[in-house]
């Protein structure tokens, strides 16, 4: 079995009709920090909210005035809503392809930490990088569930799709496959945010299940420039063609 380790997105998704349920590596582990949160959130303490949500005027924070615990929630693969999530574009898969992405994707949440595409989320805000109060997310998240994720994917092939800034929250311990997108022989931002999309829409649609099937997907828009071997990680990079 193939599984996707994904970054969530800045932007999200308001609502959400989803039934409350264990989390991933239960949801206990993660109560002191979503406590923290909470408590943030509502201190009434303009400056620091504004500060753990990364903006600058108070009235952007409203939205995001709320107790997670006590609020609509959407699975973590609707939920997001950046350059990545547009260009995966969820609500226009196949059923078959959605069910696979709420069971094989792991996105690593500035909040929640490593969730199942599945897992019903409430809408909040945590600037990438930011604290929450006294938790340092990836350091926390590293913590506590890496012996979790290293059993739960001791069997499973590796896709790893994460932006940099989320290697923080687990280190993969056994040979797994990432991806580089240069465009003019240079390496790319934005694009590379959408092309993850892109890449994680057509491995749903193809119901991929081993990265031996994924090396034969052809992806429109890609072409395989160069493979590199480092250690225990494989390095596919692809030109982004005009």
């Amino acid at each position: 079995m193939l599984k996707i380790l994904f970054s969530p997105a800045e932007s999200k998704k308001i609502g959400g009709e989803e039934s409350k349920k264990e989390l991933f590596g239960s949801s206990g582990a993660r109560e002191g920090i979503l406590n923290e949160y909470v408590n943030i959130v509502n201190s009434g303490n303009e400056d620091t909210i504004k500060e753990l949500f990364g903006f600058k005027k108070f009235n952007d924070c409203k939205p995001y005035i709320n107790n997670i615990f006590d609020v609509p929630l959407m699975h973590a693969i609707e939920r997001y809503s950046g350059v990545a999530y547009e260009y995966l574009d969820f609500d226009s898969l196949e059923p078959e392809a959605k069910e696979y992405l709420k069971l094989n994707t792991i996105i690593f949440s500035n909040l929640y930490g490593p969730l199942l595409g599945g897992d019903a989320i409430a809408n909040y805000k945590v600037k990438q990088g930011n604290n929450i109060g006294s938790f340092i997310p990836d350091k926390f998240y590293k913590d506590r569930f890496s012996y979790q994720l290293d059993l739960y994917l001791a069997n499973c092939e590796i896709l790893d799709l994460r932006a940099g800034h989320y290697d923080k929250f687990y280190e993969i311990k056994k040979p797994y496959t990432t991806l580089k997108f240069l465009k003019g022989g240079k390496s790319v931002s934005h694009w590379a945010k959408a092309y993850r999309g892109l890449v994680l829409r057509a491995v749903a649609q193809n119901n991929i299940n081993s990265i031996k099937e994924f090396m034969a997907l052809e992806i429109e828009g890609l072409s395989i420039a160069e493979i590199r071997v480092i250690k225990a990680k494989t390095e596919i990079i692809y030109n982004i063609m005009e």
